[in-house]
């Protein structure tokens, strides 16, 4: 009976404290600046200005999964869809995600306008980044390609330095699925080992270098882009949005002779293209004041609409039935 009391007294107490805090979102740092739009107009609109954090989706699903209650994010960004690991993380701690799909975006390989854009096949880019490279007899080698040139004649003599995101980023994991397992599977060996030895796969294919030729540079995009301008012979992986919004300074290189833009990302033939999402805790949404306002902002035509602000900002639009489906799914 005790214990019962305690539980109610301690609902109660959550429910009367979060109806009066703002909105707390935390993850992925390609979807934050999006978020933070959809905020700012949540905020002009007369409610409280919610609280935004860019952790990383790892780091958001992490904090997301956590628990119910004051302490916990309402909401949670993510450059790829949530991993049953994390599901099963959220139900061990009576955590519903509720999945809103926002729109697409893609990966993009950059470099300054001072510099060279490589048009690059996702097999040099796996020979460039990964920790081991396969050889044709079976075997691995350590990764021994110090300059460009070495993978391919025409690249230039300069050193392999690629700034990327470390991994707790959804944009790694993407970059890994899309783009490493993709240049991987050229070699006949791994692809054929994925059907005996997944984890032996997923190791070799989406294991990254550790010897300074690769650098982790955190959840700030923008800091990569501030490093490519200073340093013209560094590449870098981030989301599309920030390449269109610093096109004047940076440039995107071609994929399998695809350029990433906004058409290429929304037809699906730029090969580094992925969907974004933003996951709502549905044990809040009856205790958090805002939630639900939030959610239909967010998934407005205003917003995510094809001539929406979100769009203007980078974030490729969702298909209108797509988009509808979206709606029907999560605001009912």
């Amino acid at each position: 009976m005790k214990k019962t009391f305690i539980a109610a007294f301690a609902v109660c107490a959550f429910a009367s404290i979060a109806e009066a805090r703002e909105l707390r979102i935390v993850g992925s740092s390609t979807v934050y600046p999006f978020t933070t739009i959809v905020s700012e107009t949540f905020a002009k609109n007369g409610n409280p200005s919610p609280v935004v954090e860019s952790t990383g989706t790892g780091g958001g699903m992490k904090l997301f999964c956590a628990g119910v209650g004051t302490e916990h994010p309402d909401f949670t960004n993510a450059s790829r869809a949530i991993k049953s690991s994390e599901v099963k993380k959220c139900q061990e701690n009576g955590v519903t995600p509720l999945e809103m799909k926002v729109g697409y975006d893609g990966i993009v390989f950059a470099v300054s306008k001072k510099g060279v854009s490589l048009e690059i096949t996702p097999r040099e880019l796996f020979q460039a980044l990964a920790k081991d490279v396969p050889q044709e007899n079976g075997k691995l080698v350590p990764n021994t390609f110090t300059h460009w040139n070495q993978i391919n004649p025409k690249f230039p003599k300069t050193k392999i330095e690629v700034l990327g995101p470390p991994p707790s980023s959804g944009t790694r994991d993407a970059w890994s699925e899309l783009v490493m397992e993709a240049g991987c599977k050229t070699y006949d060996w791994v692809k054929a080992l994925k059907k005996k030895d997944k984890k032996a796969y997923k190791g070799i294919c989406h294991g990254i270098r550790e010897d300074g030729a690769y650098v982790e540079a955190g959840e700030n995009d923008n800091l990569i882009i501030q490093k490519l301008v200073n340093n013209p012979n560094a590449y870098g992986i981030f989301g599309f949005s920030f390449l269109d919004q610093n096109k004047d300074v940076i440039q995107g290189s071609p994929v399998d002779g695809v350029v990433p833009s906004f058409d290429t990302i929304a037809n699906g033939t730029y090969p580094a293209s992925r969907a974004l999402y933003v996951y709502a805790k549905k044990e809040h949404m009856t205790t958090v004041k805002g939630m639900t306002s939030f959610m239909e902002l967010y998934l407005s035509d205003d917003m995510v609409g094809s001539d929406g602000s979100l769009g203007d900002a980078g974030l490729i639009p969702l298909p209108k039935n797509e988009l509808d489906e979206v709606r029907k799914n999560v605001l009912n």
